[in-house]
């Protein structure tokens, strides 16, 4: 049997079960449905893991953050997002809207003249993977038609149109 993984009572149960019932996404009501396990009735982490279908290891980390932290702690922000971006996403969209325009026109916008003015526009020098991943995020893709097949001979083609049966 392993050490009994206990939660502080920073929220009653009655406070926690509506909480549950009203969760806005089910990741957020098995912190809650842990927690409280974690307060109602101790157990150790792989019993309460085991009972509310995450791992231990999901267990070992929500109630200590619980613990330390209150409700912040497990239904903070996360771990994902866009914490560290140079714009946000109206500013960027804001900022490819005139080569969306241009484009409906067909006129040619490049990678290179994007990331110019998106360093200039930044103030400060962007790698080259920033620009390829900040198109890709705003739908923008490269549609260029091939002007002729990699492999094709010209000799060949042309003997084919001279030889080939007329209709």
């Amino acid at each position: 049997m392993g050490k009994v993984t206990k939660a502080y009572p920073h929220v009653t149960k009655e406070e926690l079960r509506p909480r549950i019932k009203h969760a806005e996404d089910p990741r957020t009501a098995q912190k809650l449905l842990v927690i409280l396990h974690a307060t109602v009735d101790p157990r150790p982490a792989e019993e309460i893991a085991l009972h509310c279908g995450v791992s231990i290891h999901s267990v070992h980390n929500w109630v200590p953050a619980y613990n330390r932290y209150g409700l912040e702690g497990i239904l903070g922000p996360g771990t994902g997002g866009r914490r560290h971006a140079h714009l946000s996403k109206e500013e960027e969209r804001l900022f490819l809207q005139p080569y969306f325009e241009r484009a409906a026109i067909g006129q040619i916008a490049t990678t290179a003249e994007i990331r110019e003015a998106l360093e200039e526009y930044v103030g400060r020098p962007l790698h080259h993977s920033v620009v390829y991943r900040f198109l890709r995020r705003n739908q923008w893709r490269k549609v260029k038609p091939r002007p002729r097949h990699v492999q094709a001979k010209v000799e060949d083609q042309e003997e084919y149109k001279k030889n080939s049966r007329k209709r």
